[in-house]
């Protein structure tokens, strides 16, 4: 318990640092953020927006709006929900300029963008099934309206908290809840309608 405490004020307390660098314009500090947050940012722009480039641009523009907006940050807020959320931001504003409906429509089926799986283990054969696996997953995803692949990257591949979401998405806690419970059963309805005789036919 001391030793969590500890680290998270340490945790804090670099936080505190980096920010203060990035405020002086710190070259070095800007980039060590950059490359601290590329991949988890860059995954959650690409499971909103669903499009390598448009997350791409996405994550430069977030960059920038940061820098942009770094003296309002409070450093009693998580920075990682800071940085989250100018991204859904910026994200939600590109969705709704590209297709004015509802963010909350499924997505056209049939496209993937999954990354292959990295071969791991030694078993050729277990590796194949669990790459198929991660395909029907990321298909599945892509799917799901993008506030429901939003609310499941968060959650899943950021690993953040519901208080830390409903700040990122600027919603009520009980929307959180209900938009994962949501996206779970709609991820579970996808991938039983795949395993169906005859779905891919």
């Amino acid at each position: 318990m001391v030793l969590a405490a500890l680290m998270n004020s340490e945790a804090t307390l670099s936080t505190v640092d980096e920010v203060a660098k990035l405020r002086r314009g710190d070259p070095d500090a800007l980039a060590g953020a950059i490359s601290r947050y590329q991949h988890r940012l860059y995954r959650y722009l690409l499971r909103l927006v669903a499009d390598p480039a448009t997350a791409e641009d996405l994550f430069q523009q977030t960059w920038v709006r940061v820098m942009e907006s770094l003296r309002r940050y409070d450093a009693r807020r998580s920075f990682d929900a800071w940085l989250f959320a100018v991204a859904h931001n910026l994200a939600i504003d590109h969705l709704r300029r590209l297709r004015p409906e509802s963010l909350d429509e499924m997505q056209p089926s049939g496209r993937t963008r999954a990354d292959g799986l990295a071969e791991t283990g030694p078993d050729a054969l277990d590796c194949l099934l669990e790459w198929e696996r991660a395909q029907a997953v990321a298909a599945a995803l892509h799917r799901l309206p993008a506030i429901h692949r939003e609310v499941l990257t968060l959650r899943f591949e950021e690993d953040l908290k519901l208080e830390q979401m409903a700040e990122i998405a600027q919603i009520p806690l009980s929307t959180v809840k209900s938009r994962l419970r949501r996206a779970l059963d709609g991820l579970r309805n996808s991938l039983d309608r795949r395993s169906l005789p005859g779905a891919n036919q």
